[in-house]
């Protein structure tokens, strides 16, 4: 793959500092899926003993007392002696190893993995998509389009079949629940009130009226 890589900013710090279990080990993500390579783990001998010297501190501690204490002390110096320098060549030797995992993009500089990386192309998939999904990804869109367009049309057409006029009681005033526009309350059996259409000029007739305040006709 060609050239040192920094990973300023796209790898993650495992390590470890203190204990037996003390070392190296580092994250590195694909900047185009996030998919994670990880370094093998690189042992920190220096913490590792100091883990071992701590734990031989505690037994010393509880026959000796001060002594105890000063191994304890030593063994936390021990730990943090060379820390920096010894994670720094760790970071070195890891970043080595991840060149053979990643390449760097020439057109917006992320690093990749291999499964977002173009060949032919020597680019990442986001500047050099693959042609044959761009056309599958088009040719779906295109009928997502045409089938919100088709359906658009049947509900202008079903709009002619929908009472836009009368007044509805959407919710029951006994028990609360949606009535759906229904003469009854589906939960409770509640009579709903139902504003009345005019047989003459089809208004709305309000509740209570004999006559239609519009044409005058006699409400049925």
């Amino acid at each position: 793959m060609g050239g040192e890589l920094h990973f300023a900013n796209n790898f993650r710090d495992q390590s470890q500092q203190y204990g037996t279990g003390a070392g190296f080990q580092f994250d590195f993500f694909c900047e185009s899926c996030n998919d994670t390579w990880r370094s093998p783990f690189e042992p920190y001998r220096s913490a590792q003993a100091a883990g071992w010297l701590q734990k031989l501190s505690g037994v010393a501690g509880s026959l000796l007392g001060g002594v105890g204490t000063a191994l304890d002390d030593a063994a936390e110096g021990y730990a943090k002696a060379n820390w920096g320098t010894s994670r720094d060549e760790a970071l070195r030797q890891a970043i080595e190893s991840a060149t053979q995992h990643f390449h760097r993009c020439a057109k917006c500089s992320d690093y990749v993995c291999a499964k977002c990386w173009s060949i032919e192309q020597g680019l990442c998939s986001k500047c050099a998509p693959n042609i044959e999904a761009e056309v599958a990804e088009a040719r779906h869109a295109g009928m997502v389009y045409q089938a919100r367009e088709a359906a658009r049309e049947v509900g202008m057409a079903n709009a002619a079949k929908v009472d836009v006029k009368s007044e509805k009681q959407l919710a029951c005033p006994g028990c609360g629940a949606a009535t759906h526009g229904g003469k009854f309350c589906p939960e409770c059996g509640h009579a709903l009130k139902q504003a009345k259409t005019c047989g003459g000029c089809q208004s709305e007739v309000p509740a209570g009226s004999k006559f239609c305040p519009e044409c005058g006709v006699a409400a049925g």
